[in-house]
């Protein structure tokens, strides 16, 4: 909030100054008492606005990673990397996993949506493997709960690596440079569909975010946020209700909810987690991605059609999408209904841009990563 600040000069003028204030629990705060606030310890911060009912976990530095700088667990994790950039996990030998989780565009790809065999578009956007250690539940409807699991899809969708497991294991067997990374990653165990998806799933768990401002800020270096990267953390907890659905460490409730971007009964209907749990309930609802480095990881939706994060508050300054049944639909009981945690939100464009610089705080820039030299 804006607050306009007179002082008559002894010339008889009037300078008016313009100043922050916010409002927490009512009182107002000087940008400066609101730093001091944030400044301070978590436990003290202001309560962030939630609707009853929320799973609410606060904010946070990132926990230790369990599976990194575990030696038992190192050979694994190599075989894993090297089979992560191995392109003849693929029918073609031309996509690897890289392909669609690229450490340059902090593992997601840059894209709308991923490209897979024969330059075919899936139907979501790729999210980023970073901290996917933490995940309950993984891909866009929740599908599968573990990584080893997950690392067997792409493989096989026909849209992705068009591949089998079991071609895999027989092309992965017949390279003998591959054969003492298995032997040391799995002592007396054979080359097979489970010590490969298990080697790509322990990679995957190794991936962990770069620290951000927000994190440096966390650990007490409060010169790496702006005032207006404040401002935008103060109206994340609080007006624009953010924390409803972003909440904890990974800032995420591993929830999921339902936008308003289902396009039920249209050409691109994508009816999410229904298509898993076949309750109606569940149309058109999608897990909450990790804000972690959000900024880094556009297009953004599941369906990758926002690539502009002020396009993006717009939606939810408005309340998100709320489309209408379509003629022959109207009295359809399964049609989708946004969710009640979207509300109209009357945020005014400066309150958008410190939102925005807020998620530039929790965003750290990808790294180049030395690919790995692939057995042949």
């Amino acid at each position: 909030m804006k607050k306009a600040i007179a002082w008559v000069l002894s010339s008889g003028l009037i300078l008016f100054c313009v100043s922050w204030s916010g409002v927490v629990d009512g009182d107002p705060k000087t940008m400066q008492e609101l730093r001091e606030i944030y400044e301070g310890p978590i436990e003290n911060w202001p309560k962030p606005e939630l609707d009853s009912g929320i799973a609410f976990h606060e904010l946070g530095l990132l926990p230790d990673n369990p599976f990194r700088n575990v030696d038992s667990l190192k050979p694994v994790i190599e075989l894993g990397k090297m089979l992560f950039f191995d392109p003849r996990l693929s029918s073609s030998n031309q996509i690897s996993c890289s392909s669609c989780h690229d450490p340059e565009f902090n593992w997601s790809n840059g894209r709308s949506v991923a490209l897979g065999h024969d330059q075919q578009e899936g139907r979501r956007n790729s999210m980023s493997l970073e901290n996917s250690w933490m995940h309950k539940d993984l891909f866009w409807d929740g599908r599968v709960g573990s990584l080893e699991d997950q690392a067997a899809m792409p493989i096989q969708d026909s849209l992705e690596m068009h591949s089998d497991l079991g071609d895999v294991v027989e092309k992965i067997s017949e390279i003998a440079a591959y054969q003492p990374y298995f032997e040391d990653a799995f002592p007396g165990r054979s080359i097979s569909q489970e010590t490969i998806t298990s080697a790509l799933a322990y990679f995957q768990r190794s991936l962990t975010s770069r620290k951000s401002d927000f994190d440096y800020f966390l650990d007490g270096k409060h010169d790496r946020m702006s005032d207006q990267q404040i401002r935008g953390l103060h109206l994340f907890r609080t007006k624009a209700r953010c924390m409803n659905c972003h909440n904890g460490p990974n800032f995420t409730d591993e929830e999921f909810h339902n936008l308003g971007l289902h396009y039920y009964g249209r050409k691109l209907e994508d009816l999410g987690r229904y298509n898993v749990s076949h309750d109606p309930k569940d149309i058109g609802k999608f897990r909450t991605p990790s804000l972690r480095n959000v900024m880094e990881t556009g297009p953004w939706m599941h369906n990758g059609i926002f690539d502009n994060m002020d396009g993006i508050l717009n939606m939810y300054n408005a309340g998100m999408a709320r489309p209408k049944p379509r003629p022959g639909l109207e009295n359809d009981p399964n049609f989708p209904v946004t969710s009640d945690l979207l509300i109209q939100l009357q945020l005014t464009q400066e309150e958008k841009d410190d939102i925005i610089a807020f998620l530039e705080a929790i965003s750290a820039p990808s790294f180049r990563m030395q690919r790995p030299s692939i057995p042949n």
